[in-house]
Formats: C-alpha cells, structure tokens, sequence
C-alpha cells in the first residue's frame, strides 16, 4: 500500500509540474526531446554505415551499358484523299497487353528530419555574413543558384582504402554538413527538381565546394555529394576501383547507356564513369532509403531562356497557326535527361515522357492560342484539328538520322527541334488533347511504331476502336498524315498493338 502511495504522489507532481507549465514550454520541451531522438537515430545510422565502410568491400562484376533497343521505324504515310472522305464502320482492333504505370511516389525523405533553415535570399552581391560562413554561388542550367555554409566542409579523403573512406564519412557526418543539407532539400522544392534534377544540382555544388579545397579531388567530391544524396532519404551505394570513388543510385527500372550492377533485386548504377569492369562495393542499406525514378511530375523550375519564335501551322485547318517558343534551358535540361524504364518494361518508356507536363511557358504561349482557334467547337472536331496541326506542322525525320540513334522527345522538345518522329508527335498530340479538351488518351505500341486512342464522352466517331475497360478508343495517328480519327496506317492494320495508359 505504501509503494502505491508514493507513486501516486508522483504522479500527482509531474500532473502539477505539467500544469504549470505554460503550452509554449511544454511544446518546447517536446520539440527538444524529439530532435535529440531523431539526432540520436541519425547519428546511430551514419556510425553503423561507417563501421561497415571499415569491413572488406565485395568485389562486382559492372553490366555493360544497355542500348535503347532499335525497331526498324514504320515510315509515315500521307492518305489519299478518297480513303480519306469514305464512310468508315466501327472495327475493333485487337491488343495483347496493356501496360499502366503508377504515379510517381512523394520524393525520400531524410533519414531524420532536417532542423529548417531560413530560405535562400535571392541572388545578389554580398559579402560573407560572418568570418565563419562563406556562400555558395553554381549556375544550374543557366539558373544562379545560392546557398550558405558555415566554412567549406572540412574532411580528409587521404586514400581509397576502407579506413580512409570510413573516417571522411565520420567527418562529415558530425553536424558541419546538416545546413548544407537542409539548404540542398529547400533548393529541391523550390526549384521544383525530379529525382535526377536533385542528383544533377549536388553534383553541381559539390564540384564547386570542391575548389576552394587544396586537397580536391573527383573522390573527395563524390563522397560529398554521395553524403548528400545518401542523407536525403536516396538509395545509393559507395564503390571503388584503386583510382577512384563512384557513386552508385538506385533506379526503379533500366537506365540505358549506363553501366549498371544487379544487387539484391536492385538496379544500380554509376553517376559517373566509363569502361567499368569490376567495382569493389559497400553494400549497406540505410533505414527508409528509396531508388530514383525518371518520371516527373512537373517540370523543374529553371531560370527563363526564350528560344526564337517558332511558327507552326495546320495544312486542313489553316487558322490553326501558332507561334511560339520554349525555355533553352530546359531544353538543355531534357538534352542531358537519361532515358529508361519503370519496372523493366520498355512500354513505360514512352509513358515517363507523355506523362511530362508542358512548362509554364510553353503553356502560356501555346494554348492560348489554341483554345482561341477551338473555342466553340466540339471536342470531336476539336481533336481531329488538333490531330491535323501535329500531323502537319511538324516536319519527320528519322531519329537515326538525326541524332545517330533513337530519341524520345518531351513534348516541349517538338515544339523545338526541327525535325520528330512518330514517338514525339503522339507524346505531343496526347499531351495537347489531355490539357485543352480533357479527354482520355493512350499511347498504342505498335512494332516499330507509336500512335495514339482518345476516348471521346458524348460524341461518337466511326472507325478502328480499342475496347478498354473504360470505354471505346478511336484510334489517332499522329504519323499517318491528313488521316482522320479512327483510321489505321495500311500497313499496321493487322498488327496486335499494346496499350501503354496515361495519367
């Protein structure tokens, strides 16, 4: 009985310790003991990987890069003029399979939060805000990009050997690195950048803090931005040859023309390097680490380079004339942008491309346009317009022949260059009818070729259909020129066809 007392009395001295105090100290209280949990997990998790550092890396066989698998492209077709004008009847066109990717998941979080920092004042010249931080200033695809440090990372890489890596990381790992890290997350949001936009911009400040260290090095600097990426919440892997340090990401699906390792049902590959045979591999799992994917949900927020105007115009539909232009830098953005999968299956390549939004920009100057020339239509009519100006107004040309191998376009990049395939004029048309009209869009796999189906809710074509568990998709053919809705390019018509669906 007397044990029950005292705890009672106990409790009733932390209840009146609680009451009196005030809801700011309490949250206060809280806010401390839950940052020194997170401290303490995240400190456990870097020590654990730098102990593992200190154990013998497994040596890996490197995959040679895999090229973009090449099919012999279906040419386009101009129709003749009375196949054009006869009446058409409602055919179902077969289909063997139909590939539906999932929306791009929540970027990774850190592995513990990041104490916030106060964002990043726009550019301008300063001076140092104290003797002990210094600024970071990096062009990122013609965007100034600016954050502040205290002092420039101080770590030792005097070797490649286990101990050497171990104690850089321990290094880094103390707390100097934390406002770097929380800065490199803010500038992620701002800037509004995909998985591989993030790897990009710390490859970007890592090579720039670099130089103001007497002891750089191409090893010094990855292990920077590898502890960067790592602390992020991505999944990656350290490897070595006796020259140098690579980092290893992980991607949801193949990346072609990257040297890349299979790893416990993982794909990885290098951030950097050629001719790779043989890597020697810290193989540690950090808690809630995620692989990188290429889709993007929208499109980074770059710094605005008009291009020169571009007029393109409808043969059928000659009001439909528009002109406009494109930021250069994402241009040169999507130039360096890595071509690949989703869970290995290569339909999803096209998927990752269609499923990119239109800029800012190109939308403001685009669909106004547009939605001038289509206003009071319906959107049967309108379609077939729109399916017209893609067919029209973009001159083909062989990717081959063009860039010496296959090249999948954003659809900003067609509003761009010159010259297209059938791939970009369905990744465009699709793209156009989804955000002017709304209608549902599918991109159709043909061997060596890519078309696309609209699902229209009131009005009814007549022609070759898919029948899709949501309704009838009259197929559009973006390369099968002066074509109308629900016609099949001749030589495609008895083809089985695989449906990749669109968000």
């Amino acid at each position: 009985m007397e044990r029950y007392k005292i705890v009672a009395a106990v409790l009733l001295l932390s209840a009146s310790f609680c009451q009196a105090q005030t809801p700011q100290e309490r949250y206060a209280a809280f806010r401390k003991q839950a940052q020194q949990q997170y401290d303490g997990f995240r400190n456990r998790a870097n020590q654990q990987y730098a102990d593992f550092i200190r154990k013998a890396w497994q040596s890996y066989h490197v995959n040679a890069p895999i090229p973009v698998p090449y099919e012999e492209p279906t040419p386009p077709v101009v129709i003749p003029e009375e196949e054009r004008l006869k009446k058409r009847k409602d055919e179902a066109k077969p289909f063997e399979d139909i590939v539906v990717i999932e929306p791009p998941k929540p970027q990774p979080l850190p592995i513990e939060p990041i104490k916030p920092v106060e964002p990043v004042k726009p550019i301008e010249p300063v001076e140092p805000i104290s003797p002990k931080q210094e600024h970071i200033m990096t062009t990122f695809y013609g965007t100034e990009i600016q954050c502040t440090i205290p002092l420039w990372p101080q770590y030792e890489l005097t070797g490649l050997n286990e101990d050497n890596i171990a104690d850089a990381w321990e290094q880094l790992s103390n707390g100097q690195c934390d406002s770097l890290l929380a800065q490199c997350l803010e500038l992620r949001s701002r800037h509004r950048l995909c998985d591989w936009g993030y790897i990009l911009l710390l490859d970007s400040i890592s090579k720039n803090i670099a130089k103001h260290s007497t002891t750089a090095n191409d090893s010094k600097t990855t292990l920077l931005m590898a502890w960067l990426y790592c602390q992020s919440g991505y999944m990656m892997r350290l490897a070595r040859t006796e020259k140098r340090l690579y980092l290893l990401y992980a991607s949801e699906g193949i990346i072609y023309d990257t040297y890349g390792i299979l790893m416990d049902d993982n794909l990885f590959y290098a951030y950097s390097g050629e001719d790779l045979e043989t890597l020697y591999l810290c193989n540690f799992t950090f808690p809630n680490e995620r692989a990188m994917t290429l889709q993007l949900k929208v499109e980074p927020l770059l710094a605005n380079r008009a291009s020169s105007p571009r007029t393109l115009q409808s043969k059928r539909y000659p009001d439909i004339r528009i002109e406009t232009n494109v930021n250069r830098n994402l241009i040169d953005f999507y130039n360096d942008y890595p071509t690949g999968t989703i869970d290995n299956d290569f339909g999803t390549r096209w998927a990752i491309y269609a499923n990119t939004p239109l800029s800012d920009e190109a939308r403001r100057t685009l669909y106004p346009q547009l939605r001038q020339r289509l206003d009071g239509k319906n959107k049967l009519q309108a379609t077939e317009e729109l399916l017209n100006f893609v067919q029209t107004s973009l001159v083909y040309a062989y990717d081959d022949s063009v860039w010496g191998d296959d090249r999948a376009f954003f659809a900003e990049e067609s509003l761009f260059y010159p010259y297209s395939d059938c791939e970009d004029h369905s990744i465009l048309f699709s793209r156009l009818v989804r955000d002017l009209l709304g209608l549902r869009v599918v991109l159709l796999y043909y061997p060596g070729h890519l078309a696309t189906a609209v699902r229209f809710e009131n009005e009814q074509p007549k022609g070759d259909y898919l029948q899709l568990n949501d309704g009838r998709y009259y197929i559009a053919d973006p390369t099968y020129i002066g074509a109308p809705i629900g016609e099949s390019m001749p030589s495609l018509r008895n083809e089985k066809i695989k449906v990749i669906v669109l968000h």
